[in-house]
């Protein structure tokens, strides 16, 4: 089993527990790292400095229980040095680059999403897909991220309103065109058990589709459950170690410090978990 898992949020943004509890629940499920990820994005600001403080506080607190890393989950769209204190960034897309005073983002609601693509897009959806693809491929860039988050979360609500066909080529040459750019910056994607453990959907971020090809563009990945309670916390994990598998993924990722504080990344062999 993975006993690993670095997209985590607590009461500190839009999570349910704790970042205490989330750190006992780790412990009683015999996690080696546990990484906090809390969000910073045009929507979600968090008091940076006390949960920075705290994150602190329980590594010290637990450290001979478990490995605790300080991360951030950082919008597309925000400022880069407000995280410049974490040990690692996922890098998201979650809103798009639209004159609204009001933040919309593709994952809130349907009719946000709804009143997102007739209001800026026409209502066409292929080309709020295609505008969102084209800013998810500059995460790298804009962010230095460690990892990507959710790559192709612009589908959060497709298996309830099908406003796409994810097999269509205005849908699917978009989004390997950013996937195979960011692949060949060497930066890493999740497979991202969120909304498969929270029963939101069939399907992983990415899709099988993105998976396979991410796979033939050399990527690599980590698996998180993108838990925002404990019970969630190694929600989906086996799945996901299997759909890896099935997509050709021999390893995966996870993140550690090492003897000298340095947090680094290490490959798990996926056959072994």
């Amino acid at each position: 089993m993975l006993l690993a898992n670095f997209h985590t949020h607590t009461t500190f943004c839009d999570g349910k527990n704790t970042a205490e509890e989330m750190v006992q629940a780790a412990i009683s499920l015999g996690f080696h790292q546990l990484g906090f990820s809390g969000h910073m994005d045009p929507d979600i600001h968090m008091d940076i400095d006390a949960y920075f403080a705290e994150i602190r506080r329980l590594r010290e607190k637990y450290r001979e229980q478990l490995d605790i890393l300080m991360g951030i989950e950082l919008d597309n769209l925000y400022d880069p040095s407000l995280a410049v204190s974490a040990e690692y960034l996922i890098g998201s897309t979650h809103f798009l680059d639209i004159p609204s005073e009001t933040p919309m983002s593709v994952d809130n609601s349907e009719e946000m999403m709804q009143k997102l693509c007739r209001e800026y897009f026409g209502g066409d959806y292929y080309a709020l897909a295609r505008a969102y693809y084209d800013l998810e491929a500059g995460v790298y860039d804009r962010l230095h991220c460690d990892f990507v988050g959710h790559f192709d979360l612009v589908t959060r609500f497709n298996d309830s309103l099908h406003f796409l066909d994810e097999n269509d080529p205005r849908y699917l040459k978009p989004a390997l065109s950013a996937m195979e750019y960011l692949a060949s910056e060497g930066v890493p994607f999740e497979i991202n058990c969120g909304a498969v453990n929270r029963g939101r959907k069939k399907e992983f971020y990415p899709n099988r589709t993105l998976l396979k090809a991410l796979h033939g563009f050399h990527g690599e990945i980590f698996i998180n459950s993108d838990a925002h309670q404990k019970k969630l916390l190694c929600g989906a994990f086996q799945e996901a170690v299997e759909t890896a598998i099935s997509c050709g993924f021999t390893h995966t990722s996870i993140l550690k410090h090492d003897k000298n504080g340095a947090v680094v990344r290490k490959e798990l062999p996926l056959d072994t978990l």
